[in-house]
């Protein structure tokens, strides 16, 4: 436990010493830095009221035994016995909770996010099932309060989506979603198939974390936005005013469109949220590939091999390729009640993590 408090010492060493910086005249008037220090306090603030808890327990626990120690009455040390397993029980508990806080934390997760969707192999199945995990995520962001908002899609036939990009807003969103990033496969018996047959088709998730213009300046010069009609299914006004937007980022070549809004404003607004994404995570990719990977490495190539999530409907069987045991009731998942699932993702990623640290 010695190296876990030296740990724990350093962080509230460092929640105290954001305190003086903010209290500080010259630091509290640079609003960037005022925000990355209330930023850095939030993500330890819990660290620190659980290591002052702890520090507070053991405390408690050495007076505990000092009672026993010095040889109370009867009375008194039955009171002390039974306070002290108390205190062992809370101690172990934090313990654990403590180790899982240090564990190392992706600095995305308590951001928003943009999440891509797209049709893999399986011809128009894919599609469908690309609408499927459509439709579960917003689902999903329903029951958690989370909001919405529909940035770009691209429709397939049969009802089914070639391509969509939504917008999550709500706490803590890319902690949950990030373990979507992937290829996911079905396996079922399309509407279109008379005989029967099982068929397989993929969709691919991309799930990027959502980034403000304090992370990344866009120059005006760096950028080409090209207007044009939208096209496909899109309001009275498609062929009437050019609304849809495409933007370039010339220096890295990243695009971003939108042509979902009657308004050319929003799309110009939807189209930079999606651009400024892109490129907060290929700067990301650059400094930190172990945090956040490649769209490219997410998403793979939509191969049926490339797969992180398997749906098999014949069975109800969800298999989940990171964890050992699979879940039933695709159609629960498939309605948003996600948690479970994600649940068992997040304590795969801290046994993950704790493995590595004793590596």
């Amino acid at each position: 436990m010695e190296p876990l408090l030296g740990k724990l010492a350093s962080v509230e060493a460092r929640f105290q010493r954001i305190d003086e910086l903010l209290s500080d005249p010259d630091v509290s008037t640079d609003f960037e830095q005022v925000q990355k220090l209330a930023m850095e306090r939030a993500s330890i603030e819990g660290k620190v009221a659980m290591y002052r808890e702890y520090l507070e327990l053991l405390k408690e626990r050495e007076d505990t035994q000092a009672i026993l120690r010095e040889g109370a009455d009867q009375g008194l040390a039955a009171l002390a016995r039974e306070e002290l397993e108390t205190l062992e029980r809370r101690l172990q508990q934090l313990n654990q909770e403590l180790r899982v806080a240090l564990l190392p934390k992706d600095p995305n997760d308590e951001k928003s996010v943009i999440v891509e969707i797209r049709e893999g192999v399986g011809g128009q199945e894919a599609g469908l099932f690309a609408g499927d995990l459509y439709r579960m995520y917003t689902r999903y962001a329903l029951l958690r309060s989370w909001t919405v908002d529909l940035l770009h899609t691209n429709p397939s036939p049969m009802g089914g989506i070639k391509e969509v990009v939504f917008e999550v807003k709500g706490p803590a969103a890319f902690s949950r979603l990030k373990f979507e990033r992937g290829a996911h496969r079905v396996q079922r018996v399309p509407m279109t198939e008379a005989a029967g047959r099982i068929h397989t088709s993929t969709a691919t998730v991309a799930v990027l974390p959502e980034a403000d213009e304090v992370e990344v300046r866009i120059s005006p010069e760096d950028l080409r936005i090209d207007i044009f009609h939208a096209s496909g299914a899109g309001g009275q006004n498609v062929n009437k005013v050019a609304t849809a937007v495409r933007m370039v980022h010339v220096p890295t070549g990243i695009m971003a469109m939108c042509q979902d809004e009657r308004s050319q404003f929003k799309n110009k607004q939807k189209a930079m949220a999606i651009l400024r994404a892109r490129l907060f995570e290929a700067e990301q990719q650059r400094h930190d590939t172990e945090i956040t990977q490649a769209r490219r490495a997410q998403v793979g190539t939509g191969e049926r091999a490339e797969k992180i999530r398997t749906y098999n409907f014949p069975q109800d069987r969800i298999t989940d390729h990171r964890l050992r045991d699979s879940l039933h009731g695709i159609q629960k998942l498939l309605d948003g009640e996600m948690d479970p699932l994600i649940d068992a993702l997040v304590g795969w990623e801290q046994a993950e993590l704790m493995e590595a640290a004793l590596v």
